[in-house]
């Protein structure tokens, strides 16, 4: 979820989801800087109260909003945030998880976004997928105890909202599928599977595979009360130079009738969220869905109705219409990765912020904006982020628009660790009490 380097990406599989490569894919130093369906299952306030139709924040008389989203994302991939290590006994596990919740608390959070399906793979006891690797270091071993299911009640007997984090098509960091658990579905069924940059992923242009996704992942809704489903970045994967990713069997099969594949893709991950939407609020009412998508729809220079910025982009690059689910009210908040620093000429977030508010006008879905807490402090990261004032600042900025919601920060290490004191100082000038998420 991490960026890296000065420009704008997405995050590195490292980072977990939400941002690392955003930066470079901006900067240069990484490569790359239509059907209509129906609603989604609300309209005008999205579906939540607390909020006027057009989903704008409440303030009190000083000014202070009453309610606001404050989350942080706890990435799993590679043990990024947690567990520590693979391995740990399931007591040492829990034990890192509650500590991870309870300093939530103490930085007057009131969400926490934990990443459940990593790889393909499950936090929970799922019949469609193994077991999470960063459990217990082998896919498919029953760590001993139920991550998922602690996870959401500990949350809210701390009065957090727990929002599980899934990463559709993603199967493996690696390109080895016999490393796969021996019934991992990417094994009995090798042709739903591409390999693209040493690494595996579901096709997202079949059906069969769309399906199975959904449902492998609704399993959660169904046996959880998790308050949201969360997507991040990751759909088709980031474009590496060089590297295709062959999807031509599957374009020979279903892509007649698009103009082009890139229609095609887009219209498959499309279908994606939207059915995801609709099945999410039948089988289980209330539950949000929300999507972290990379910062960037559009570059003005490639559309008049994209953001004055000059990096890579989800519609084009990724194959993700961001703009078009707030717009068909498919998602119920959108938090875009917003891993740039005041005044970066490629990608500002000072007019990042303002574009991102106009899309949400009007439509209902709330807007949170991700931070990049993991580049306060970071000796690679540009200067500006060297001043633990940095994302306070864009905090300030981000009260001057009223239909910012809130901020999610990655990740919940760096809440954690806090290197140069910059969630600190985010706390002492904008939290200082407990507030409601909101609508709830």
């Amino acid at each position: 979820m991490r960026h890296t380097g000065g420009g704008v990406g997405r995050r590195g599989v490292v980072a977990a989801a939400t941002g690392l490569l955003a930066s470079l894919l901006v900067s240069g130093d990484a490569t790359g800087v239509s059907g209509t369906f129906g609603q989604r299952r609300h309209d005008g306030d999205g579906g939540r109260g607390g909020h006027g139709e057009d989903g704008k924040s409440r303030r009190d008389p000083r000014g202070r909003r009453t309610e606001e989203f404050r989350g942080m994302w706890v990435a799993t991939i590679t043990n990024r945030d947690w567990p520590s290590r693979p391995g740990l006994t399931p007591a040492e596990q829990r034990a890192e998880l509650l500590a991870l919740l309870d300093r939530a608390v103490e930085r007057r959070l009131n969400a926490v976004i934990l990443q459940v399906r990593p790889s393909a793979d499950a936090l929970w006891p799922s019949p469609y997928e193994p077991w999470a690797q960063c459990l217990t270091g082998t896919q498919g071993k029953d760590p001993g105890w139920d991550p998922l299911g602690t996870a959401v009640e500990e949350a809210h007997r701390r009065g957090l909202e727990l929002h599980a984090w899934f990463n559709p098509y993603r199967v493996a960091t690696h390109a080895d599928p016999t490393r796969l658990a021996s019934w991992h579905p990417a094994r009995r069924n090798p042709d739903w599977v591409v390999t693209y940059g040493g690494k595996l992923y579901y096709n997202p242009g079949l059906p069969e595979v769309r399906r199975f996704v959904e449902d492998a992942m609704l399993d959660a809704v169904r046996r959880y009360a998790v308050d949201a489903v969360h997507f991040d970045d990751y759909f088709y994967p980031y474009p590496l130079a060089g590297q295709v990713f062959d999807d031509d069997a599957a374009f020979a099969a279903y892509g007649g009738g698009f103009p082009d594949r890139a229609a095609w893709r887009r219209d498959g991950i499309d279908r994606l969220v939207r059915e995801m939407s609709e099945r999410i609020a039948q089988i289980r009412p209330g539950v949000r869905f929300g999507i972290s998508p990379f910062g960037i729809w559009r570059n003005a220079t490639t559309d008049p109705l994209g953001s004055d910025s000059r990096g890579l982009q989800t519609y084009d690059d990724l194959h993700a219409d961001t703009r078009k689910w707030v717009k068909e009210r498919w998602i119920d908040y959108v938090a875009p990765q917003l891993y740039w620093h005041i005044g970066f000429a490629a990608a500002d977030y000072a007019k990042l912020l303002p574009w991102w508010n106009e899309v949400v006008r009007g439509t209902g879905v709330h807007l949170y904006v991700g931070e990049a807490l993991y580049r306060a402090g970071d000796p690679a990261a540009p200067a500006a982020w060297q001043d633990p004032a940095e994302l306070s600042r864009h905090l300030t900025l981000a009260h001057e628009y009223d239909h910012v919601l809130g901020h999610a920060f990655f990740g919940a290490r760096d809440v954690v660790t806090d290197r140069i004191g910059a969630m600190a100082r985010v706390v002492a000038d904008h939290y200082p009490t407990q507030v409601r998420p909101p609508g709830r």
